[in-house]
């Protein structure tokens, strides 16, 4: 039997994984038996994989990171260490030297690597993602799933005829209060539900867009994938010392800002919540301002509101003082609202306002579950360690590729609806505008070569 044959079959038990740090202690396999672990690689290694997805893996001791590709020869040579230095703290496996790529289908041509974590910049999610699981890996996948639906779309159907097990980043899905109140609206403790505001961080405007030298070591064209050339400066990249928030965040070149980079998680849990994870909006409108100058160009402040064919209407909004990051849900017989509290992915994640993780209008609301609250919905107390739990065992993850194409399809159409600054009419199972060119136009982009998908 192959080692991942092995991994993936021989375990059938297991459904504690997701409670602790530990999967199954080293002794089970003998203190130097490799071939029983799962050998992940790594396909970025900057500020989210360094502060988030890398720990994340590496705490399980089934787990072993085996490899990084980055494109940043001085990242790959930081997360080379990082790695070991992680490994030789924690002193519970034989050290071993990991391998680095400065091309990311060469690791996927390892054959040592059952699986990868991906957290390179949003432009490269989908193709990564798509490449990984026609090579044979189970895949991590930060959020959001794409650049575009047409993107999306690739990816889910590439990872569902592969029979790999995508988990998307979406990792409110791991968190208590997410579930407990996703649970409590859909057994009615609220009554019906009518609406559901999501509230958002904003990003500023800036960004210099004065071309520089590209540094030594960066593959800037390789960086740039399927988007247009265009010259390089650090702004428009990452910093090339430390590892704060990287200015690519908020450039449209490589992601919608905001409506995505954060509205992929609150989405997610509107959706977790209405029982539509796998449908969409029938209707959607909105605005927002956009930068003038400089180079970060996503939208600032917005509105937006969608319809979906249960009568909900779930807005979106930048979050304020009277008006918190989270979700408000409104019923006909009370209000919910839930956050991440105080809990950060990362020491800079833009939050301005602080909240409580979970309140109701009335705190009866918020009482346990009873028998006769039928509705239970999947439980996962670590995101990354839900993953393994279903690469190990064949059990369905929370997040899976679906479900997060879906939630990344809400916050792109709401984009598409600032941009045009009209009503959109969408048609959720042939994912297209109604009778609509310009709209059904930005689905897509074009795909510069040779990166194209």
């Amino acid at each position: 039997m192959t080692r991942r044959n092995f991994i993936e079959k021989s375990f059938t038990a297991g459904a504690g994984l997701v409670m602790a740090p530990t999967i199954l202690p080293a002794s089970v396999f003998g203190p130097h038996a490799p071939s029983n672990r799962i050998h992940i690689g790594a396909i970025g290694a900057g500020r989210i994989a360094r502060v988030h997805d890398l720990p994340g893996v590496m705490k399980y001791d089934l787990v072993r990171l085996v490899a990084i590709a980055e494109v940043d020869t001085q990242r790959a040579e930081d997360g080379k260490k990082f790695v070991e230095a992680y490994y030789a703290k924690k002193n519970t496996q034989p050290p071993s030297e990991v391998k680095t790529y400065p091309d990311y289908r060469d690791l996927l041509a390892d054959k040592e690597v059952d699986a990868v974590v991906i957290s390179t910049p949003d432009h490269w999610h989908a193709k990564n993602a798509i490449d990984a699981v026609r090579a044979g890996k189970h895949v991590y996948l930060q959020k959001p799933t794409s650049l575009t639906l047409a993107e999306g779309r690739a990816m889910s159907n590439a990872v569902n005829a592969s029979g790999r097990i995508l988990q998307i980043g979406s990792q409110q899905r791991s968190m208590e209060q997410f579930r407990v109140a996703c649970e409590l609206i859909r057994n009615g403790r609220i009554g019906q539900l009518q609406r559901i505001e999501v509230r958002l961080p904003g990003d500023p405007p800036g960004g210099n867009p004065a071309e520089m030298p590209i540094p030594k070591g960066l593959n800037y064209d390789r960086w740039l994938g399927a988007t247009p050339y265009v010259p390089y400066t650090v702004d428009r990249v990452h910093p090339q010392q430390g590892y704060d928030r990287p200015g690519w965040l908020r450039c449209e070149q490589f992601g919608a800002g905001m409506i995505t980079g954060w509205g992929a998680h609150h989405f997610d849990i509107a959706h977790w919540a209405m029982d539509k994870e796998y449908g969409g909006p029938i209707e959607i409108s909105g605005k927002a301002e956009f930068p003038t100058e400089g180079l970060w160009d996503v939208h600032g402040s917005y509105e937006t509101e969608m319809l979906y064919d249960n009568g909900v209407i779930v807005s979106g909004i930048t979050e304020s003082p009277d008006k918190p990051n989270g979700l408000l849900f409104i019923g006909s017989e009370g209000r919910i609202f839930v956050s991440r509290g105080n809990y950060r992915a990362s020491p800079n994640d833009p939050i301005s306002v602080q909240s409580e993780a979970l309140q109701a209008s009335n705190p009866k609301i918020l009482s346990p579950l009873t028998e006769n609250d039928p509705v239970r919905l999947q439980v996962s107390t670590d995101h990354h360690g839900n993953w393994i739990e279903s690469i190990r065992t064949g059990s369905k993850n929370i997040t899976p590729a679906e479900v997060a194409h879906r939630s990344c399809s809400a916050c792109l159409l709401q984009h598409i609806a600032m941009k045009l600054n009209r009503k959109l009419f969408w048609d959720p199972i042939r994912e297209r505008f109604h009778n609509d060119d310009q709209a059904n136009d930005l689905l897509a982009r074009p795909h510069r070569y040779p990166y194209n998908f």
